[in-house]
């Protein structure tokens, strides 16, 4: 799942949702049931358009591998100490 900021056309808000890649929000009332949040007084069949993000970053700690790095192999043939 990907994370959208969809802005309402009618209200000027903007709401952030989740979904699939491939699906695409057209209305209000389709960000509000994605987003699980009541219409309120826009009609569920505003326009939305969805907006361009920064992305999204990853903490470099969930890249690292959580083993040990190998402990063999420091020197390779004879050539410690120099």
């Amino acid at each position: 799942m990907a994370t959208y900021d969809y802005r309402c056309m009618e209200n000027g808000r903007v709401v952030e949702v989740k979904h699939g890649m491939t699906e695409k929000l057209n209305t209000w009332g389709d960000v509000c049931a994605t987003a699980g949040i009541d219409v309120g007084t826009t009609s569920a069949n505003s326009p939305v358009q969805r907006l361009i993000s920064g992305g999204q970053f990853v903490n470099s700690n969930a890249l690292k591998n959580p083993e040990p790095s190998c402990a063999s192999g420091g020197c390779g043939g004879g050539m410690c100490g120099f």
